[in-house]
């Protein structure tokens, strides 16, 4: 009767960790002769840690991410200009909290991504939300819903997340309309919750992305008030596993010019 009377119980409250665990800890604390309260702790923690992981299992899949990487991962000695300090403390998400924005600056292949990635993915652990789109995905999100009618809404859908990831800014232009939308994104989201941002250019060439340079000033104005900067200056990861491979010939680099 008591077991039944407990199953109910967990079934009414939502439980569902406790249940596979109930009877093991029963034991345990009947052996080691812990506390009705300590037993009781014990239980309660479980099944908080167990929705915790649900949830981050949950918001992994909706934040989209490209693949799932860790900031441990990264190979901090192979690329030494991306600061590992200012990353560690990018892990302790103190700019979430702030609604603060990290940008990732550098050329192809030096894993800005990754980093970005690797910050979602800590603070998707950590109950945040994220959502990740590249740069070219944003832009033909922007059109499709001006098409539509429901560029409004979909900027509104796009202040939700804690974390908005914007992947390889630079790598195509916007049009005038375009630019303007994605500036509406980037104040909707001003000092209320974080953007990542990863891009090939460099700041002062940021007039030339947004065709108009008004336009690259107000949306840089935005988004480096609160914000940290990790400039990375280095060779691509992908070239390096491609000469490991021995499918990169740089013999041809050697060569010296003819007069």
């Amino acid at each position: 009767m008591i077991s039944e009377r407990l199953k109910t119980a967990f079934e009414i409250l939502g439980f569902i960790n406790i249940p596979h665990i109930y009877d093991h800890h029963a034991e345990e604390a009947s052996k080691d002769s812990i506390s009705y309260l300590e037993f009781l702790a014990k239980l309660l923690w479980a099944e908080i840690e167990a929705k915790k992981e649900r949830v981050a299992r949950t918001n992994l899949k909706l934040a989209k991410l490209p693949y799932v990487r860790v900031l441990e991962d990264y190979d901090f000695e192979f690329q030494p200009s991306a600061n590992k300090r200012k990353i560690n403390e990018l892990k302790t998400l103190n700019f979430v909290e702030r609604s603060e924005n990290v940008i990732f600056l550098g050329p192809p292949g030096v894993g800005k991504t990754h980093l970005a990635v690797g910050l979602a993915v800590e603070a998707i652990k950590n109950g945040y939300t994220a959502y990740f789109l590249s740069a070219h995905e944003l832009i033909s999100m922007i059109k499709e819903n001006i098409a539509t009618g429901k560029i409004h809404r979909k900027i509104r859908t796009l202040s939700k997340p804690g974390i908005l990831i914007i992947d390889e800014v630079g790598y195509a232009g916007m049009d005038e309309e375009v630019a303007h939308y994605f500036f509406q994104i980037i104040s909707n989201r001003y000092e209320k919750s974080s953007i990542i941002l990863t891009s090939n250019k460099s700041y002062g060439s940021w007039g030339e992305v947004f065709g108009n340079n008004v336009v690259a000033t107000a949306i840089l104005d935005r988004l480096l008030h609160h914000s940290t900067t990790i400039n990375i200056k280095g060779d691509s990861f992908r070239i390096r596993e491609k000469k490991k491979a021995g499918f990169y010939d740089t013999s041809k680099f050697d060569e010296k010019p003819t007069e």
